[in-house]
């Protein structure tokens, strides 16, 4: 299976979003991937994180010492802070939504400790996620697609034929990125 390889595709949105799900879902259809073996899989991500240089792909954006051009035609995970610091390209990013308690909760348990000012934290995040979303849309080198995880693990069917529909792929694969979906890894479920 092959992409546009004049297209840089990402996988981003905010930590504990789904981002390493998306990636598995690509990577079972035979969609073109590109991570490293720089973090391993663990008991918060028992599938793998699929990240380049642990994520710190996004201090080299920072300081522009990351070729983009490097990973034409095959997806990478940047997360949302990252995005900002894209430079003008032709871009097609999937973007993983999530509750944000949910979010929050899945990174207190990772890190194991209590979020003392969650309230701010949570803030935060809303105001990041907002502000990215406005960059993309906002953007004429990005096409966005817009994926809410707590949505995907209950119709994953389809969220994954909207994914294939962006990316003008065939729908005979579905089957194969059906079985990522692990409604058993969701674990901080809310509502």
């Amino acid at each position: 299976m092959k992409l546009d390889e004049n297209i840089n595709y990402i996988v981003s949105g905010l930590e504990r979003s789904g981002t390493s799900m998306m990636m598995q879902i690509l990577k079972a259809g035979g969609i073109p991937i590109y991570f490293d073996e720089s973090r391993k899989a663990d008991d918060n991500n028992p599938k793998g994180y699929f990240e380049v240089e642990g994520g710190k792909i996004i201090n080299r954006l920072i300081d522009k010492t990351f070729d983009m051009n490097f990973c034409l035609g095959k997806f990478i995970k940047i997360t949302a802070y990252g995005l900002s610091f894209l430079p003008q390209g032709s871009y097609k990013i999937i973007y993983m939504e999530r509750n944000l308690d949910e979010v929050l909760d899945s990174m207190e348990k990772m890190v194991k400790i209590t979020d003392e000012e969650r309230k701010l934290t949570k803030d935060s995040f809303r105001k990041l996620n907002d502000k990215t979303k406005n960059e993309l849309q906002n953007r004429d080198d990005v096409d966005v697609l817009f994926v809410n995880y707590n949505d995907m693990i209950d119709n994953p069917n389809g969220h994954i034929l909207s994914v294939l529909n962006f990316l003008n792929l065939n729908e005979n694969i579905i089957e194969k990125m059906l079985g990522v979906v692990d409604k058993d890894l969701y674990r901080q479920r809310r509502g």
